[in-house]
């Protein structure tokens, strides 16, 4: 399944299963030699909520939170019968807390989702990143590279770098080296669990573009935290409104954010192709 491009193989394992999934991950989500993802999520029964989910990154490194992942999980729930077939919405545990959705149906097949996607957090010790000061923190220099980022950090449950350019020109976001930066950024010494890394243009208040560095993940087409992280970003620091669209490489995701509580993500869910694992 994939929201935008960002692509996981999903998987509901039988109880008492106690398969490797860091190595499960690494295998299947090679593009040359496994299925191909940029991880893999398990479905998996929760105490406290209607499912919990878990995610592995391509590198194996376990992921707080998804937001493409769990709108796609949300109508994998549905369509194989894991809750109601008539559900409108849900409630999902991960390691960044208990996420609620509301699912988007045409002709009674979920298409997408809009998730309450948790109040941003400011603080340096959220994210973590090790720098002092109570937050926010924005405009704080590294120089990697031979490049001067120029960065602000937000914790959606998970770490965010985020980088502002000037520019407006499209290509100066295209031929962004966030290929070669982007992997020396999210493995910086002050960032003691690595961190996402975004680069992100201001087209107006209520229209961004950016790319991402996914943590665990590399060059990913979308990112729902990230869009988040940057839709919370913007409007702290009074870029940005209340409604943004958000244009990664994959499409558009719909963030909403007044300044309290949540952040609500809307975008769609996308099932690519059925198989079956026999184990490695």
């Amino acid at each position: 399944m994939h929201g935008l491009g960002n692509d996981y193989i999903y998987m509901c394992p039988e109880e008492g299963n106690s398969s490797n999934w860091a190595e499960v991950s690494r295998r299947l989500s090679d593009r040359h030699f496994g299925v191909g993802a940029d991880g893999i999520i398990l479905a998996l029964p929760s105490g406290i909520a209607d499912l919990k989910m878990r995610i592995f990154n391509s590198d194996g490194s376990e992921a707080e939170m998804c937001g493409n992942g769990i709108r796609c999980l949300g109508r994998y729930a549905v369509e194989e019968g894991l809750v109601r077939q008539d559900a409108n919405s849900l409630k999902i545990e991960t390691l960044a807390g208990v996420l609620e959705l509301e699912l988007i149906s045409e002709n009674d097949v979920v298409t997408g989702a809009r998730v309450a996607m948790g109040e941003p957090a400011f603080h340096p010790a959220s994210l973590p990143v090790l720098i002092e000061g109570s937050g926010p923190i924005s405009g704080y220099q590294i120089e990697i590279d031979g490049f001067l980022f120029d960065l602000t950090f937000v914790s959606m449950g998970n770490p965010h770098a985020i980088h502002w350019l000037a520019s407006k020109d499209p290509d100066d976001l295209e031929n962004f080296p966030l290929d070669r930066l982007g992997p020396l950024l999210e493995n910086h010494s002050i960032f003691p669990n690595r961190t996402n890394v975004q680069i992100v243009q201001v087209l107006d208040r209520e229209h961004v573009r950016h790319r991402v560095w996914e943590r665990g993940a590399g060059l990913t087409l979308a990112s729902g935290t990230s869009a988040s992280a940057v839709c919370a970003a913007g409007r702290m620091l009074g870029f940005t409104g209340d409604r943004i669209v958000d244009s990664l490489p994959g499409g558009d995701l719909f963030l909403e954010w007044d300044g309290i509580g949540s952040v609500y993500m809307t975008g769609p869910a996308e099932r690519v192709f059925d198989g079956e694992w026999t184990g490695i």
